[in-house]
């Protein structure tokens, strides 16, 4: 999703149900893809001991010998135009590499790695609300179940697999409908939490579902019964390893639908939006809370929030970790000592009662706001096209 030409470009994704052929074509194009992409990522990984670079057509003209061989002649039984773009994602890879926004690429494994193939407009034809793929006879046969941006035309089209075995075509278009809303001048402040999804400013509480809870017994009984098959056991153990992954399928689903819904409200409702910038990767190593802290997906609310504020011409701002804005009195502003975690509700000496989660959000978004109005203090802690940070204050321990 972007929004560097002026124009959001989506991806619209629907699911499909290949023929035999069609899965047997695909799944035989995912297996080249991958070792295209091992194959030169090992060319460039030995250049780069050498100190020397490989660039993106180095490694297109690798390509072309390697199906001269023998050895990997069956990477000329597929479509060319997937093989080369994941030579350009490699490429994209090491530039955010050598521009020290990503660590080095990693090869892609057969069982753990995403299984796609990404198709530019020489790759695929579209004729009649009908998608045929290069190599293929017969177009896929997909739910239609949005309809795309009027005039709209894909780009490119990515199918993809995934462990559940559901089939998706991912189709990548510019959407001139996304247009920036009206300034309101609406601004609030969010505070995340593990019983409550999230707490605003406004003193509204929004409860978190619990999606991984509803279906844990019924995901526990699913591995142990995958823990109890034999890893010879192919059939069987490839049977009991796609239940389990059914169920986390369902339960990833019913998180990102409600945190899209979420999500569009809260940008809809607000012009600025005031959060805290927690670094959840760090959080999660402590195995108490990990388990709520992953199913309350922080990472992806923030993320969510963040592309959309850039697509309607809203703000989010994310103050920094070590603001105290549990233990700031959002009335008179007297720092408390202490805060333990069970302290739900505390009362200041100025006589004000506070609720712990709101008091948080309100001292976020006082100091949101601060920065929007004199853009005191702006610390970047995370590249993204609607964020920014606030400054870190001055407090010796981080605030849970």
């Amino acid at each position: 999703m972007s929004v560097a030409t002026g124009c959001v470009r989506r991806a619209f994704r629907y699911r499909f149900c290949p023929t035999d052929a069609q899965a047997a074509e695909l799944s035989r194009t995912f297996g080249c893809v991958r070792k295209v992409y091992n194959l030169a990522l090992a060319a460039r990984t030995e250049a780069w001991a050498r100190q020397e670079r490989v660039n993106y057509n180095q490694t297109s003209a690798m390509l072309t010998a390697w199906k001269k061989t023998e050895e990997l002649a069956y990477l000329n039984e597929v479509s060319s135009v997937p093989l080369q773009q994941t030579l350009r994602h490699l490429q994209a890879a090491f530039t955010s590499f050598i521009g020290k926004r990503a660590k080095y690429p990693r090869f892609k494994s057969r069982k753990r790695s995403r299984k796609s193939a990404e198709y530019t407009t020489s790759g695929f034809r579209l004729r009649d609300g009908e998608l045929t793929l290069a190599k293929m006879r017969e177009p896929l046969d997909i739910v239609w179940s949005r309809p795309l941006p009027e005039g709209a035309s894909p780009s490119t089209v990515t199918v993809s697999q995934d462990a559940a075995g559901r089939w998706f075509v991912s189709r990548l278009c510019e959407d001139a409908s996304v247009k920036p809303l009206p300034a309101n001048g609406n601004a609030v402040g969010i505070d995340v939490g593990r019983d409550h999804l999230l707490t605003l400013s406004t003193g509204e509480k929004i409860a978190n579902p619990r999606h991984e809870r509803r279906d844990r017994a019924r995901l526990a009984l699913a591995q142990r019964r995958l823990a109890k098959k034999a890893k010879g056991d192919g059939t069987n153990r490839g049977k009991a390893r796609h239940k389990v992954a059914k169920i986390y399928a369902r339960i990833a689903d019913r998180r990102r639908d409600g945190l899209n819904n979420l999500t569009t409200r809260l940008v809809r409702e607000n012009q600025t939006i005031a959060i805290e910038d927690l670094t959840v990767r760090n959080m999660v190593k402590n195995r108490s809370p990990a388990r709520a802290i992953s199913d309350a997906a922080w990472s992806d609310f923030r993320s969510m929030l963040e592309y959309k504020a850039a697509w309607y011409g809203r703000e989010v701002i994310a103050v920094d970790r070590f603001f105290p804005s549990s233990r700031l009195c959002s009335a008179c502003g007297t720092l408390q000592e202490k805060m333990p975690l069970n302290v739900r509700t505390w009362r200041c000496d100025c006589g004000t009662t506070h609720d712990r989660d709101v008091n948080a959000a309100r001292n976020l978004l006082a100091a949101g706001l601060a920065v929007t109005a004199c853009g005191a203090g702006v610390r970047p802690q995370r590249s993204s096209p609607g964020g920014q940070s606030a400054t870190k204050q001055e407090t010796p321990r981080r605030e849970p």
